[in-house]
């Protein structure tokens, strides 16, 4: 390694520290390390099973709940909305539902919920959990209503409903090298339970999961055509 690229090196390394900790710098850079080799993520389990009352009111300018098909394929004709026919028809085909919030007619911020196993990426993994909870997933909000807590109200008053409806509370997962949103998830309420650990080898997914993970029911499934016992196994 040349002088200039060692020096370049370094320079990143303690920006990282700086940034992150050495705790959250070291585990970046294992994580990194393995990816240059394989597949390697570790998802954080989490659930929040409290709704916040201070999240429950959305500002009198807009409106909230959960959209119907024919909105869903509206908002889907702008890029934007991130909402392409090929993923609305598969999570719509499975009962997922999506709560959303409105400016008017305008799409400020939405939500996905669902109570099967669902797929996560990579798209040939699906997650499972128990059917105590709702799963949550593919949250955005757009860019020009950002700052206003849209997806913490939006969040909490789905929780609100699926628990009206029974269930005990809501179940999601973030990257374990994702700290920004570790954080925010945090903030919110949500108590992380379990890691999966994730790796590709040969072709094949293994993952190992933590002893809360299967209280939870919180295991991945390989759908891909060749995968055999080993590959799709719970761990």
């Amino acid at each position: 390694m040349s002088s200039l690229l060692q020096h370049s090196y370094i320079a990143r390394l303690r920006r990282k520290l700086e940034q992150r900790g050495f705790s959250q710098a070291s585990h970046l850079l294992l994580v990194k390390c393995a990816r240059k080799l394989t597949l390697f993520k570790i998802l954080r389990g989490m659930r929040l099973c409290d709704v916040d009352p201070d999240y429950l009111k959305c500002p009198s300018r807009y409106t909230a709940g959960f959209l119907d098909e024919a909105q869903l394929r509206h908002y889907a004709r702008d890029p934007q909305n991130e909402l392409d026919n090929s993923f609305l028809s598969e999570a719509l085909a499975k009962g997922d539902r999506c709560y959303a919030i409105l400016e008017g007619e305008k799409l400020a911020a939405y939500g996905w919920y669902s109570c099967r196993p669902t797929r996560i990426d990579p798209p040939d993994l699906v997650l499972s959990f128990n059917q105590d909870y709702v799963y949550m997933y593919k949250g955005l909000t757009h860019p020009a209503y950002r700052g206003q807590r849209l997806h913490a109200i939006g969040m909490n008053l789905a929780l609100q409903s699926y628990m009206k409806e029974g269930l005990t509370g809501m179940i999601s997962y973030v990257e374990s090298t994702n700290f920004d949103s570790l954080k925010s998830c945090a903030r919110l309420g949500y108590q992380i339970f379990g890691s999966i650990y994730l790796v590709r080898v040969f072709g094949r997914y293994l993952h190992w999961r933590s002893p809360a993970c299967k209280h939870h029911g919180f295991t991945l499934y390989d759908t891909t055509p060749c995968a055999d016992g080993w590959g799709a196994r719970k761990a």
